[in-house]
């Protein structure tokens, strides 16, 4: 598996070097030559053009760094005015140069098309050097050194068959290094785009504030929707049957002494009632907090959440602590969720569930080998989750390609206490 990962890594550099060095050499030209037109008023026109298609090519290089390397890179733009027109160009445009994420993702273009095609493609530069050293080994080197020339491989000087030899390992060395550097070197590319990509310390106060008002809001609506489920719940459930029981007993009171047979019979619907609206009120109190999460943990909790579905589930939790109740909680009626919905529309036939805590993250991972398709705009469920989550400053990513398998994570930031006993 690492073999396979280090030459994906290769192939991925590789390309990402030269898309890199042609993609950022054109739209620098084209942001640049726009912004020197502004003065005339041409600018005006296209500039907003022209920092959409740059503000597209960053935002592909933040998707590749976190899908190719794990590296997020948030996003630092601010909202641009909508109106339309001649007018609206010129406000877009005015945003556009007063934000400072600009002439950040045009700096990052020098740097990308330098540094970062350097880190790029170092690794099959590297590997180049295999076949070149191979050649020389071959006697290509005779002819030139005959005649006169110099023929060099890096640093060593090839004069007879030895030193082509020497080439040749020395060019085995080479591209084993450049495989086996491959990962990293792409990360430092990724690593060295966040440098620039990613919201200045102002920008990212400001979206955390944006995010805590968005998050409150969400978490009110939420608090209020499961009170009125509750409501809900009560009125059409338990309190529906607690109605029809004390009606039956009122019966009974009047037909215990002319009709005792059919007051037995009422009497034993009425406990009938009473137990089914026992069995709905537990249903409902274990749907507010799960008994077993409250004695036993997150973990034993989702054990239970498996055993209780149609489909076969692998269970792999490494908790070794419990975490603070309201995150305990939200993590179990997320996890709740995705499994409802690997069931009722994965059309899976195995389900697996990683339930961890690292590097300060609470995480669990719930994948399935359906026919994948899920996402987050395409229904409440996974909206519900994602904004559950965002009141614990908690995220949700879903990978979901069409055929499957599906694969969605949550992480929620938290440190766990040690476990009693």
């Amino acid at each position: 598996m690492r073999i396979s990962r280090a030459f994906s890594a290769l192939a991925r550099a590789t390309g990402l070097a030269w898309s890199g060095l042609v993609g950022s050499i054109l739209i620098y030209t084209y942001v640049v030559t726009s912004l020197c037109l502004v003065p005339v008023g041409i600018g005006v026109l296209t500039t907003p053009h022209a920092m959409k298609v740059l503000r597209a090519y960053a935002d592909r290089r933040r998707a590749r760094a976190l899908e190719w390397a794990d590296i997020r890179i948030p996003s630092p733009y601010q909202p641009l005015p909508t109106r339309g027109g001649f007018v609206g160009q010129a406000e877009r445009t005015q945003a556009l140069l007063r934000d400072p994420a600009t002439w950040r993702d045009i700096q990052w273009l020098l740097v990308d098309m330098v540094a970062g095609f350097f880190l790029a493609v170092l690794p099959s530069a590297l590997v180049l050097y295999l076949p070149w050293g191979l050649v020389l080994a071959a006697g290509v080197w005779k002819p030139i050194v005959e005649a006169g020339g110099n023929v060099w491989f890096t640093f060593l000087p090839i004069s007879d068959q030895n030193t082509a030899d020497m080439a040749a390992v020395l060019g085995w060395v080479y591209a084993v290094l450049g495989v086996a550097f491959a990962p990293a070197l792409l990360r430092a590319d990724f690593r060295l785009a966040r440098v620039l990509l990613r919201p200045t310390p102002q920008r990212e106060m400001a979206l955390r504030i944006e995010h805590l008002t968005e998050t409150r809001h969400d978490a009110v609506d939420s608090s209020a929707a499961e009170l009125r489920r509750i409501e809900r719940d009560l009125h059409d459930g338990a309190q529906a049957r607690l109605v029809a029981m004390g009606m039956s007993l009122g019966t009974v009171e009047a037909l215990i002494e002319k009709d005792p047979a059919q007051a037995k019979r009422l009497l034993a619907a009425a406990r009938a009632d009473s137990a089914e609206a026992l069995t709905e009120l537990r249903d409902l109190v274990r749907g507010i907090h799960p008994p077993v999460l409250a004695e036993r943990g997150l973990g034993d909790a989702v054990r239970a959440l498996a055993l209780r579905l149609p489909l076969p589930v692998e269970t792999a939790v490494d908790l070794p602590g419990r975490a603070p109740e309201p995150i305990e909680s939200a993590a179990y009626f997320a996890v709740s969720e995705l499994l409802t919905n690997a069931v009722k529309h994965s059309g899976a036939r195995l389900i697996r569930i990683d339930l961890y805590h690292a590097d300060g993250m609470l995480r669990a991972a719930v994948s399935d080998d359906g026919h994948g398709g899920a996402d987050v705009s395409g229904g409440t469920g996974l909206l519900g989750v994602e904004r559950r989550l965002g009141a614990f400053d908690g995220v949700l990513a879903v990978s979901s390609p069409p055929g499957g398998p599906t694969l969605v994570t949550i992480e929620i930031p938290c440190a766990l206490t040690a476990a009693a006993g």
